[in-house]
């Protein structure tokens, strides 16, 4: 439509008709002449809401559906929390279990061999100073700690200090190619030195290379009572291969530390050295060797028929 003055006369006409019908249908109160109207357009115009609410209803209920899927993921989000709390929790007190378990085995080895330890925990691991096998310890000068004290632990030595800082400390483990500790044969009491290969291992230089020495003998540490550099007595580890050298002069060993260093916890610094060697009183005993007792040998029973003739060897 143009925008003429005949159009916006048409639409002024309109607008006060419809106004009209507002004010009429106002004062009709509750019977308005506008009911029948109403009425027709209810009967035209009715199918057609019912068909655009059964169309959107879809999406209501969609829209409904996300809420509640939302709450429910919510409520899953809270479970799942709360089920890594419980397992956060059991967890720490398998762990506390399992120190209580270290300290322990750590508090009769340091009272087998006479030590006075502090106890620490390990709480880094990793390269530091140029060494290659090394851990950190939550303990330091504060605590009584020096370079070069000894550290162990329940199974027997572990390294020694390098750096002490007032609450930790750095210690370099007897596995490191750097580390050398002097031992002492279990029984036969022949001297060595033995050196970190790294992983589990480690070598055994004994300076008398006729020692008989045989796969299963164990070692221990060779030091000062003042613990200097190492306390004597603390198990280092066993024998596993026996190596002869030219001239038999000496011989070399594999050995099989006692101590899991991939896997140290809690461990103890050797504060004050024991009043006299222990020797190998901190080893463990050996379980006894069980003696194959002779099979019985069987018995049989021959039952003779009588009037038959005796069986052969049997009188």
């Amino acid at each position: 439509m143009r925008d003429t003055r005949e159009s916006r006369l048409l639409l002024v006409l309109l607008v006060a008709i419809a106004f009209a019908l507002i004010t009429v249908d106002i004062r009709g109160g509750e019977q308005s002449p506008l009911d029948g109207a109403r009425r027709g357009a209810a009967s035209v115009f009715g199918p057609v809401q019912e068909g655009v609410a059964t169309a959107v209803d879809p999406v209501g209920n969609a829209v409904s559906a996300i809420r509640e899927s939302g709450d429910r993921h919510d409520r899953v989000k809270e479970l799942e929390q709360e089920v890594m709390a419980l397992k956060r929790e059991a967890g720490s007190e398998d762990g506390n279990r399992a120190r209580a378990r270290q300290l322990d085995k750590l508090l009769k080895t340091s009272g087998a061999g006479g030590y006075g330890v502090k106890p620490a925990e390990v709480i880094a691991i990793g390269a530091t100073q140029g060494f290659s096998w090394t851990v950190t310890i939550d303990a330091g000068t504060e605590d009584g700690l020096k370079r070069d004290m000894t550290v162990l632990n329940g199974d027997g030595l572990v390294g020694r200090i390098t750096t002490a800082g007032p609450s930790t400390s750095t210690v370099l483990l007897a596995n490191d190619p750097d580390f050398t500790v002097g031992t002492r044969m279990e029984g036969n009491r022949e001297l060595g030195f033995a050196t970190g290969r790294g992983g589990n291992a480690m070598n055994v230089q004994l300076l008398n290379g006729k020692t008989n020495v045989k796969k299963g003998d164990r070692l221990v540490t060779f030091g000062s009572h003042e613990g200097k550099p190492f306390v004597p007595g603390v198990p280092v580890g066993t024998v596993t291969e026996v190596e002869r050298q030219g001239g038999d002069l000496t011989r070399t060993l594999r050995v099989r530390p006692f101590v899991g260093f991939t896997k140290l916890d809690v461990v103890g610094v050797v504060v004050e050295g024991p009043r006299e060697n222990p020797r190998d009183k901190v080893l463990t005993p050996e379980p006894p060797k069980s003696e194959k007792k002779p099979k019985p040998t069987p018995t049989v029973t021959v039952t003779a028929t009588p009037g038959a003739p005796p069986p052969t060897g049997v009188q």
